[in-house]
């Protein structure tokens, strides 16, 4: 018996069942972008209210396909193509069994999380935040305790590692902290310089890069950079010496971690920092000048003269002052992410990154808080 022969070119959705109770869903007519353009909606809510399992699919009947008609059957049968198929005769099957196959090939679009999978992440986020300000909170309390027992021992005082970790992150920072700083201090004058041309006012670069550069650019500039090199360093050394188990032997010596560890990191950045944060000021005020000499013409003797009575003292000792703060959070920060480390190096290098992302945000929430409490001081009206 020959088959039928259908002649309407209309995209249609035959279901049926078979004598065992199967769904059967044959396709007819032309499934292309022009013969879709006015059912495509009603044929998508036609092939959803199928059964996504046990249905046999027939194409036998389909004329042509293209791949719009291809990508709604795709997204009908769940990207994936059904176990029982029926294909129209040569030449057309292998041409339809190429579109499926490509749209096979290509990713889907990742499915948005459920809502409930949202809410049990954002406890997981929650629980884990509790967890790091527990732990944040139990090592200050271990630390003044242990300052406390270092002011009554001054031999527990380990000065020989705080020297260390001031070289470190002090003297070798000086290279790196020099060339952002020249580079900062160029473009803030030259970016300032053409503003204040435009006024008349050329003469206030002083007092705009002096203001800004000693009271915020300065400090939070180097306490980035300290952050991004020295914590980091810290933090991963802390790792390093989980995974090592060092951590466990000196628990087992009966040698605390804080005064062995962290308290001489906390000392070493509280105090050159602030060095640091001097050094970097400087150097972008070298290259304010140099640049508020090519663009305005002004002297370097007239700008060095010009900047201590443009800029009043308490803003250089405002800006040490949290220079200071600044490297006792970094150290803190550090530390709290690399005794948490697990013995893994997956947890080293996710726990390294956290940090330095944690220390940089703690850094500018402090220089906020300065900010606020410190508004009307070094300013003049």
């Amino acid at each position: 018996m020959e088959p039928e022969t259908v002649t309407d070119p209309s995209p249609r959705l035959l279901r049926s069942q078979d004598e065992g109770g199967r769904v059967q869903a044959r396709l007819e007519g032309d499934w292309t972008l022009l013969a879709l353009r006015e059912r495509v909606e009603a044929l998508r809510q036609e092939l959803s209210a199928l059964p996504k399992s046990e249905v046999r699919w027939d194409l036998s009947a389909v004329s042509r396909l293209d791949p719009t008609g291809a990508l709604l059957l795709w997204q009908a049968w769940g990207r994936r193509q059904p176990d029982q198929m029926t294909w129209p005769a040569e030449p057309l099957a292998p041409m339809f069994q190429a579109l499926f196959a490509r749209l096979s090939a290509k990713p889907g679009k990742p499915a948005r999380p459920p809502r409930r999978e949202s809410v049990r992440q954002l406890g997981d986020g929650l629980v884990k935040l509790a967890g790091h300000l527990l732990d944040a909170t139990a090592l200050l309390g271990q630390v003044v305790q242990d300052l406390g027992r270092m002011a009554r021992h001054p031999g527990l005082i380990s000065w020989r590692d705080i020297s260390a970790h001031i070289y470190r992150s002090g003297a070798q920072a000086l290279g790196i902290t020099a060339l952002v700083g020249v580079l900062v201090g160029i473009t803030l004058s030259y970016l300032t310089a053409k503003q204040l041309q435009n006024f008349g006012a050329d003469i206030y670069v002083i007092n705009i890069l002096g203001i800004s550069v000693w009271r915020e650019l300065g400090p939070l500039l180097a306490a980035i950079l300290v952050a991004g090199r020295s914590g980091s360093a810290m933090t991963a050394q802390l790792g390093v010496m989980r995974v090592t188990q060092e951590l466990d032997a000196l628990s087992v010596m009966g040698i605390s971690h804080t005064v062995r560890l962290v308290v001489p990191k906390m000392a070493a950045l509280a105090l050159s920092l602030p060095l640091v944060m001097v050094w970097t000021s400087s150097m972008i005020l070298l290259g304010g000048m140099v640049a508020a000499r090519a663009t305005l013409g002004l002297d370097y003797v007239q700008f060095l003269q010009g900047l201590p009575a443009a800029v009043p003292v308490s803003n250089l000792w405002l800006g040490l002052a949290k220079s200071m703060v600044f490297g006792l959070m970094i150290a803190f920060v550090a530390c709290h992410f690399g005794l948490r480390i697990k013995p893994n190096s997956e947890s080293l290098a996710a726990g390294t990154t956290v940090s330095v992302v944690s220390a940089i945000t703690v850094v500018i929430i402090v220089d906020a808080i300065f900010a606020v409490m410190f508004s009307d001081l070094g300013l003049k009206t």
